[in-house]
């Protein structure tokens, strides 16, 4: 399916006011390198989750340099997301997934098959739902297009080692692409293909993430009843045991007895996530129905809501026990609040310990951090400052379409040719060239 409804090409203009004048003259440059190359980009959700929320600003900002690209939706049904979440979860270290599975995988991808556009040049596949594409690609696709997976989620070491079933058909189905792409290094798997770290980011126009007046995040406060006596604790991901919303509650209760303060959960829902109605249950339980406790289940369009919520909070939390990256610690940022993270997955990437928020691995030590920021407000302050600063530099929309446009132009124009080097891009800096690590199995 193809999606027709995005935004229509934005301008450049706000973004040289948010990054400079230089930083976009060399996306310009890298996009002329690019000229009359089509992308694609396929994933399996229209809504919810960081993958379209990243798609939906992308895919815009590409159109904007003058780069033809198109966006493709998988058709599937419950059965198949049922299995996916499945596999999703055992790649991040739960048991359950089952190699039975696999025939249902199948007949979905085969009902995909004519998803890869003809006249497509890049084509992007993000995760694992519709990895299983490139089997239906010709010898010609493969040596007309370049093929590229987008890894968004944590890998387990364990998980994707060859000794296993589930490893060995990742690994038969990665190193067919012409590269791979993951948010850290330590995801990385040593497969034979070129492989590339570009941490996700966020786009700060978006409705998710621009200013907004006082009026309108007073507007959103009144429409969901959470009053401003007292500070707010907030945590924004989908209904996920993974996100940790139940240990959340439980750091709160915690704080509550030292600090007057309200908890505010903030999840949504995606088709491709069959599990979130159990966890949503569970995390009412959890609460008890406290009345400082918040619970919203909010549809996945939601973005000026979550800004205004995020915007009034005092702290952000994003308490995972495993994460991709975690795109709401840069949005937390972004809006100026310290951040509170798991010490897990992308997240260290964006907190720096002590220094914009802080990293904790316990209930007890997110309690202890949170009673900390709230009872030294100044403190907070500092460090939601200089976690704006970080993110403008290093998470932003621009940044993320330079590197992946220069994983592009390093396929198309010759530079990456051996498949059993792992290379890697690390993009702490706009720098047009990867490492490499010469890591060869």
């Amino acid at each position: 399916m193809k999606v027709t409804d995005l935004p229509a090409a934005l301008s450049l203009q706000e973004y040289r006011g948010i990054i400079g004048e230089e930083k976009i003259a060399v996306l310009e440059d890298l996009a002329g390198r690019l000229n009359g190359v089509t992308f694609q980009e396929i994933n399996s959700t229209r809504s919810g989750g960081g993958v379209a929320e990243i798609l939906n600003s992308y895919i815009p900002f590409l159109k904007a340099l003058g780069l033809e690209t198109t966006w493709s939706v998988m058709e599937a049904e419950a059965p198949f997301f049922d299995v996916t979440k499945t596999l999703h979860n055992f790649l991040q270290g739960r048991d359950g997934f089952s190699p039975l599975m696999i025939e249902v995988y199948w007949e979905t991808l085969r009902r995909n098959e004519g998803l890869i556009d003809d006249d497509a040049d890049v084509v992007t596949i993000h995760d694992p739902q519709p990895l299983g594409l490139i089997e239906y690609a010709t010898r010609s696709d493969l040596e007309r297009k370049r093929f590229i997976w987008r890894c968004h989620v944590q890998l387990e070491t364990l998980s994707v080692d060859t000794a296993s079933e589930i490893g060995r058909f990742m690994r038969k189905l990665v190193e067919q692409y012409h590269a791979s792409v993951f948010s850290s290094l330590q995801y990385l798997p040593l497969w034979r293909v070129p492989s590339f770290i570009i941490p996700p980011f966020i786009d700060p126009l978006s409705d998710k993430n621009r200013d907004l007046t006082g009026q309108e995040i007073d507007g959103v406060l009144a429409k969901y009843g959470i009053e401003t006596e007292k500070p707010l604790i907030t945590q924004v991901s989908r209904y996920d045991t993974f996100k940790d919303p139940v240990g959340v509650i439980e750091a709160f209760r915690r704080v509550r007895e030292k600090v007057p303060c309200q908890l505010l959960l903030v999840g949504g829902r995606a088709c491709d996530d069959p599990e979130c109605f159990l966890v949503l249950r569970n995390v009412r339980d959890a609460a008890e129905d406290h009345p400082d406790i918040h619970i919203l289940d909010l549809p996945p369009d939601s973005h000026l809501e979550i800004n205004a919520l995020q915007r009034a909070s005092a702290i952000i939390v994003q308490k995972s026990i495993k994460e991709g990256f975690g795109l709401t610690v840069s949005e937390g940022f972004w809006k100026g609040k310290p951040v509170v993270g798991g010490n897990v997955g992308g997240i260290p990437l964006q907190v720096r310990d002590g220094w914009n928020g802080y990293l904790v691995s316990t209930v007890q030590e997110t309690a202890d951090r949170l009673v900390h920021l709230l009872k030294n407000p100044d403190l907070a302050g500092r460090m939601g400052a200089r976690g704006k600063e970080f993110v403008r530099e290093n998470f932003l929309l621009p940044r993320g379409v330079h590197d992946h446009l220069t994983v592009a132009d390093q396929l198309v124009n010759g530079k990456i040719t051996a498949r059993e080097s792992v290379i890697c891009y690390h993009p702490r800096v706009l720098s047009p060239e990867p490492v490499n690590n010469s890591m060869h199995l």
